[in-house]
C-alpha cells in the first residue's frame, strides 16, 4: 500500500505496508491477465506481511500463471538504514520490535523472513530482490548490502533509480523536462557490480514520482512512458516500469499504462518484446 492513495489524507499505510486492500489485489490480478494475454509476464515483488493475510488465493493464481514474484522485504524497510529509526515507520512507532538488534541484523532478517514466507505459503522461491525505494547509485556505495544479498542467495537486485527532475505539484511537465526523464533511461540499464551481484535498474518516472511528488495527470504519465519505451526500442535497451497496484488502481483504473507498453512493443514488430527482470539479469551476466 502507498500513502496518499486512494485519498490524499491517507498516511496510515506507512505502518502496515503489506496489508493490501481488495482493490489492490484485484488490480494486480487483472494487470497480470492483460499482460499474459499480450504474450508477456509481469515481474511482481511482494512484502512478507502480505502473506500474513488469510486469503492469498489471488497471489497463488498470479504465481501459477507464470508471473515471477520477488522479495521486497517483510515491512518495506530501507536496506541502507544505519539507524533503527530510519529502517521503517513501523519501528519508529514500535521500537521494541527491534530492540537490542543492530540495523543490519533487522534488515537481513526482514529479507530472510520474506523468502521464507514465499516458500511456506506459495511454495515458490523469491524471484530476485527489489529494494523498497530506489537509489541513484543503486548499491554501488554499499558493498556490505551487496554481500548480504549474495549471502542470502540472491544473484540480482533491482535497487537503482536514476535521479531526474520533476515538475512542481500539479504543473504539466514541459517537453524539456520529459526529455530529461527519457535521457535518464541511459542510467537505467542492467550492470554487474564488482561483487558479482547484478543490478536491474528501475526506469523513471515511477507512478509515485508522477502521481504523489508531481501530482500529474494520467495523460502526462502516459506521454512520458511512451517516449521512454520508444527510446529503449530505438537504442536496443531495457525499460523497467516501476509501479504499484495500490497507486495505479486509483489513477489509472482502465490499465492504460500497462496496455500502452504492450501496444508499443507490439507495434515494434519484432524489435522488442516483453521480458521479466530475471531475463534482463541473465543478459547482464
Amino acid at each position: 500500500m502507498s500513502r496518499n492513495f486512494p485519498t490524499w489524507e491517507m498516511t496510515h499505510w506507512d505502518f502496515e505496508k503489506g496489508n493490501l486492500n481488495e482493490e489492490t489485489k484485484l488490480y494486480a490480478v487483472e494487470a497480470a491477465r492483460r499482460v499474459k494475454e499480450r504474450g508477456g509476464r509481469i515481474h511482481f515483488f511482494a512484502l512478507g506481511r502480505t502473506l500474513e493475510q488469510d486469503n492469498i488465493e489471488w497471489l497463488k493464481a498470479i504465481a501459477e500463471d507464470g508471473h515471477p514474484i520477488g522479495n521486497h522485504t517483510y515491512d518495506h524497510v530501507n536496506v541502507k538504514a544505519t539507524k533503527g529509526a530510519d529502517i521503517q515507520f513501523r519501528f519508529q512507532r514500535s521500537p521494541w520490535l527491534i530492540e537490542g538488534r543492530q540495523p543490519a541484523e533487522v534488515i537481513r532478517e526482514n529479507i530472510r523472513l520474506t523468502s521464507a514466507a514465499l516458500k511456506s505459503r506459495l511454495g515458490i522461491d523469491a524471484a530476485g530482490f527489489r529494494t523498497p525505494g530506489g537509489f541513484g547509485p543503486g548499491l554501488a556505495d554499499r558493498e556490505d548490502v551487496q554481500k548480504m544479498l549474495l549471502d542470502l542467495g540472491f544473484r540480482w537486485v533491482s535497487s537503482k533509480y536514476p535521479g531526474h527532475a520533476n515538475s512542481r505539484p500539479m504543473e504539466e511537465p514541459s517537453a524539456e523536462l520529459i526529455a530529461s526523464i527519457v535521457a535518464a533511461q541511459k542510467e537505467a540499464q542492467p550492470l554487474v557490480y564488482p561483487s558479482g551481484l547484478v543490478e536491474v535498474p528501475m526506469s523513471p518516472i515511477s507512478d509515485i514520482g508522477a502521481f504523489r511528488t508531481g501530482r500529474w495527470k494520467l495523460e502526462w504519465f502516459l506521454r512520458t512512458i511512451r517516449l521512454g519505451v520508444e527510446w529503449a526500442i530505438e537504442n536496443r535497451a531495457c525499460y523497467d516500469l516501476l509501479s504499484h497496484p495500490s497507486c495505479l488502481y486509483v489513477v489509472d483504473p482502465k490499465f492504460q499504462a500497462i496496455d500502452l507498453i504492450c501496444d508499443v512493443v507490439e507495434q515494434a514488430r519484432g524489435r522488442a518484446r516483453l521480458a521479466t527482470l530475471e531475463e534482463l539479469a541473465g543478459r547482464a551476466r
